[in-house]
């Protein structure tokens, strides 16, 4: 085992205190890769022979060292690779790290369903599961050519290398600082679409209005959603222009979240990500010759202005969005 996966149990809306955590993973490794909005893989392969101890007992320190400078817990999976550690981290628990041993990745896998695979979205899965491939386990038994047809020549392939423990990721460093996020946790478990829309909406006008404020857009939207289970589902989407618009924004997070079929769904909370930023200026507009589309961008600009003058809370969330 030479890969961390870590979540730190941030507050919600804490996400400033994410570089300072990931600070204290360098501490062990340079090669520590950010996932926003509370988490990072840490490779831990020089580690490992410097310090003297095995992955699981570093992350023991990575624990001990989070709580006692920052008062942040954290549950932590570990693997010999990113695939296998991101998808331990599902089962660990504060206090305690999940561990897939060098040799116990497929047997790791062989119970768990299909949709928990990285990359196998729900149509995927539902395809999948129509045909008895319901456990990673069968998917690494079915023949290659089988899949192949079933999900297309190079998923297929993907699916049976995952399927059978074979992961050709690695942790590719980066910094926070290449994106925004927003995140919507709920006061209780929420299963009610027109309260997970309004979230939506509220987190997309958040990241609209911070990316128009230090002049940026981005150009791939990432929406985030935990389960009462803890379980997660991400889903990204490269939007058709960089954009720092809140109603383009919330366009492309209603389309991903409608894809993904919540139906009664119990939603723990909500976040998007603006990834992929770029000065606003280099960006290019689509002119639409809409009286309406710059209607709302002029009322976004005097919008901003209000927030800048009297505060975040000057103009209500979803009030642009008539």
């Amino acid at each position: 085992m030479t890969i961390l996966c870590v979540r730190f149990q941030l507050p919600p809306m804490y996400e400033a205190a994410l570089p300072r955590l990931l600070g204290l993973l360098e501490e062990f490794t340079p090669v520590v890769e950010a996932l926003p909005p509370d988490g990072a893989l840490a490779d831990l392969r020089g580690a490992e022979r410097y310090f003297g101890r095995d992955a699981v007992e570093l992350a023991s320190v990575i624990r001990v060292r989070a709580l006692a400078l920052y008062g942040v817990d954290c549950v932590i999976g570990a693997g010999p690779s990113p695939m296998p550690a991101r998808m331990a981290l599902r089962d660990a628990r504060p206090g305690l790290t999940r561990a897939v041993p060098e040799g116990g990745v497929r047997e790791f896998l062989a119970g768990k369903p299909v949709a928990a695979l990285p990359g196998v979205g729900t149509a995927t899965a539902r395809t999948l599961c129509e045909y008895g491939l319901d456990t990673l386990g069968r998917v690494a038994a079915a023949p290659l050519s089988t899949l192949q047809r079933l999900v297309g020549a190079k998923a297929g392939r993907e699916l049976h290398e995952k399927a059978n423990g074979v992961d050709r990721g690695r942790v590719v460093p980066n910094g926070v600082s290449r994106s925004l996020a927003a995140e919507r946790p709920f006061t209780r478990d929420e299963l009610d679409p027109g309260r997970h829309r309004r979230a939506l909406l509220s987190a997309a006008e958040e990241l609209g209005t911070r990316l128009r404020a230090v002049d940026k857009v981005c150009r791939t939207l990432t929406l985030t959603v935990r389960y009462a289970d803890r379980s997660v589902t991400t889903r990204s989407r490269t939007l058709e222009e960089p954009t720092a618009h809140s109603a383009a924004l919330t366009r492309a997070a209603y389309d991903m979240y409608e894809a993904l079929g919540l139906q009664r769904a119990r939603v723990r909370s909500l976040a998007l990500r603006a990834e992929g930023l770029a000065p606003a200026e280099q960006a290019s507009h689509q002119l639409t010759f809409d009286p309406v589309d710059e209607k709302v961008r002029r009322i976004e600009e005097v919008a901003d202005r209000a927030r800048a003058k009297f505060g975040p809370r000057a103009v209500m969330p979803g009030s642009l969005a008539a």
